[in-house]
């Protein structure tokens, strides 16, 4: 496919005029006289330089790769007939929908956006975490930061004994059933060949654990209402999980609460004066 550079300056300076800081999680400050986003916002949102989004918004510069392009995408909230749109208009071919992509719906990210000072995380089917909010990095980790199978919580439960340790040690059993019965459930759903059967074919091959559970063949084991947190600083935390589902993507919106009043709730309010030094889930 062959890049469209006029086509792609005017879709991307039509969507940044078009986005509002609100739509994006950013502050309107009362000064603001630009319409819609600052280039210098959106390169923020992107994660890229200044100069090389205005390049491209401006028709000049390389060719965008397709990892630049779906950054722009998220970057800007698009939709995914947006972000498809944008693809064909860099010159590549768009990614396959599905179960398997990485796209965040603008829908999602629009909640998650307004949950900066709330634990919470977006995740895909397979336990992959996509997005973070300072607080839930402050509670599990930063696990946005893994690749290759190590990205699924999943695998890391059975292949790395210390992603246990952020979760009470009585509910160690039961957690270990629940991801085994959901995996089972996502690689009969995707079929030979998907995500979930090489993460269960792995799996099968690395953990004695993972295979005697394996062999229970249970389905339906669903989380519990409240998880039990063991906080290396903060103690126990008793947190109610609230789940918001994006069919398309298969992704899920995690918000973490507790009880007002509770010891926990407390605990809430202190993570923002702690952080763990690296990943731990």
């Amino acid at each position: 496919m062959t890049i469209d550079r006029d086509g792609l300056a005017q879709f991307l300076r039509g969507r940044r005029t078009a986005l509002q800081p609100e739509d994006v999680g950013l502050p309107r400050t009362a000064r603001r006289r630009t319409a819609g986003l600052r280039r210098e916002e959106v390169a923020s949102l992107c994660h890229m330089s200044t100069d090389y989004y205005s390049r491209i918004e401006q028709g000049r510069g390389p060719q965008p790769s397709s990892e630049m392009v779906a950054a722009i995408a998220q970057g800007m909230h698009l939709s995914l007939p947006e972000r498809d749109h944008l693809f064909r208009l860099a010159g590549h071919h768009p990614p396959i929908r599905g179960a398997t992509g990485d796209h965040i719906g603008p829908g999602l990210l629009r909640i998650f956006d307004r949950l900066g000072d709330t634990p919470a995380e977006i995740v895909t089917e397979l336990g992959e975490t996509l997005r973070q909010t300072s607080p839930a990095r402050a509670l599990v980790g930063d696990t946005t930061a893994y690749d290759g199978p190590s990205r699924s919580i999943g695998y890391r439960w059975f292949t790395d004994v210390t992603s246990r340790d952020i979760y009470h040690p009585a509910d160690h059993e039961f957690l270990t059933r629940m991801w085994v019965s959901g995996l089972r459930e996502v690689a009969t759903l995707r079929g030979p060949g998907s995500r979930a059967a090489e993460l269960r074919d792995l799996l099968l091959e690395s953990s004695a654990e993972f295979r005697a559970t394996w062999d229970r063949h249970e389905v339906g084991v669903r989380p519990s209402e409240t998880k039990r947190f063991v906080h290396p600083e903060l103690g126990e935390l008793d947190l109610a999980c609230q789940t918001l589902v994006d069919p398309g993507q298969s992704h899920f919106l995690l918000v973490y609460t507790a009880v007002p009043g509770s010891p926990s709730h407390e605990k809430l309010g202190m993570l923002a004066a702690v952080a763990l030094p690296h990943s731990v889930v």
